[in-house]
């Protein structure tokens, strides 16, 4: 989470405006001001009485139809709907209406539209804060589609490849949904550790390389079926392994894609409680809680606490770095910050991906399309 974004929080989040604006009832305030919110509480009514709501849709919808290689469907749904029901309780109680600082569109509808699919809010009056990384790509829509395209086959195939890589390191018993572990007894303690750190890493290419390539494959239907420019799909990740705080790494190098979500359902409660502190510990810990929810809806015997420890160790980490600056009058930063960044991911990701693994989190995994073609190549070389 940005520092610039602390600096700038505001403690008044639920306080009134100091001199507020109204105006007397009549015809132009009822149907502007009055009409919409009620209306919108009688579409709610409606949605309860009937059997789709976002809960009920993410636990009773099974996208991977049985399939365990297809859990991820149902997992990212259900995530889905979660950051819905936040985002829906963010707009319910704004201040002033959100509005579009370039490209606005004609329709009201057609904004509508892009605010429900924008995670970002970018070219949006909300996404004070938002630090987005400098665009080396092409600008013409031709040749940012053919960019995307190929960065979507490239990450595709470094999925894969990592996916694989996982599995050939992790126990025999790791394939089946139930679970797998990253520790095996029978291994020395600094062999067992040497393991887990390869396997972190490798996940987190993974992570890293499916996102990219979904976000290059909707960057590519959005320029190129929807006609959007290509500057309204900018960069998702920034060189992450570049960081040299964990500032930097959250704060912008990391994607933002669901940073609004973290800040809304976290950040501001312990903020406007606690201040900054709250803020960040909060931000993370909401992080926390979602993630969690992926792990529980593929093993509900899961550690709850898992993945909140190691998001609010992140949390701590910028703390520190935070009260590094305020006793030195320097930032975190260089090759040692570098080192510390990496270290501090490396240890306490160890952790999060041993209870990940346990609950059979890369049993059920979309790794592009190269990890069925090197296990059909495997199977037949082993097979002669």
């Amino acid at each position: 989470m940005s520092w610039t974004l602390l600096e700038t929080l505001s403690t008044d989040i639920l306080r009134a405006p100091s001199t507020p604006v109204t105006l007397p009832f009549a015809i132009h305030p009822l149907f502007v001001y009055i009409l919409p919110p009620c209306l919108s509480y009688y579409a709610f009514a409606v949605l309860v009485i009937l059997p789709g709501t976002p809960y009920r849709a993410a636990v009773l919808v099974d996208f991977s139809c049985k399939n365990s290689q297809r859990m991820y469907l149902s997992v990212n749904f259900a995530l889905l709907m979660f950051c819905m029901v936040i985002r829906t309780l963010e707009w319910t109680s704004l201040k002033d209406p959100l509005k579009r600082r370039v490209r606005p569109t004609p329709s009201i509808l057609i904004d509508a539209l892009d605010l429900v699919t924008n995670l970002r809010g970018i070219d949006w009056n909300w996404c004070e804060g938002l630090r987005v990384s400098p665009d080396t790509r092409p600008t013409s829509r031709l040749r940012f589609a053919i960019y995307v395209l190929l960065s979507a086959l490239y990450h595709s195939f470094i999925c894969g490849t990592s996916h694989i890589a996982v599995q050939a390191l992790a126990s025999k018993e790791f394939p089946v949904l139930s679970g797998g572990t990253t520790f095996d007894d029978p291994l020395a303690s600094l062999i067992h550790f040497a393991r887990c750190s390869i396997v972190s890493i490798l996940l987190a290419f993974d992570i890293y390389t499916g996102m990219q390539t979904v976000y290059d494959i909707c960057s590519f239907i959005g320029v190129t079926v929807v006609q959007q420019d290509p500057a309204q799909w900018p960069p998702a990740f920034d060189e992450p392994w570049k960081a040299t705080s964990l500032h930097e790494f959250w704060g912008y190098r990391w994607h933002q894609l669901a940073r609004r979500t973290f800040i809304v359902l976290g950040g501001w409660p312990l903020g406007f409680v606690f201040g900054r502190v709250g803020y960040v510990l909060g931000s993370f810990l909401a992080s926390g809680i979602i993630h969690n929810i992926a792990v529980a809806m593929l093993d509900q015997n899961a550690e709850w606490w898992s993945m909140l420890l190691w998001f609010g160790m992140m949390a701590l980490g910028i703390i520190i770095e935070h009260v590094f600056k305020q006793v030195t009058g320097k930032r975190v930063g260089g090759w040692p910050g570098r080192v510390w960044t990496m270290a501090w991911l490396l240890m306490s990701g160890n952790m999060m991906v041993e209870r990940f693994l346990r609950a059979g989190g890369f049993a059920s995994g979309a790794a592009g399309p190269v990890k069925g073609i090197m296990e059909h190549y495997m199977t037949l070389t082993i097979g002669d």
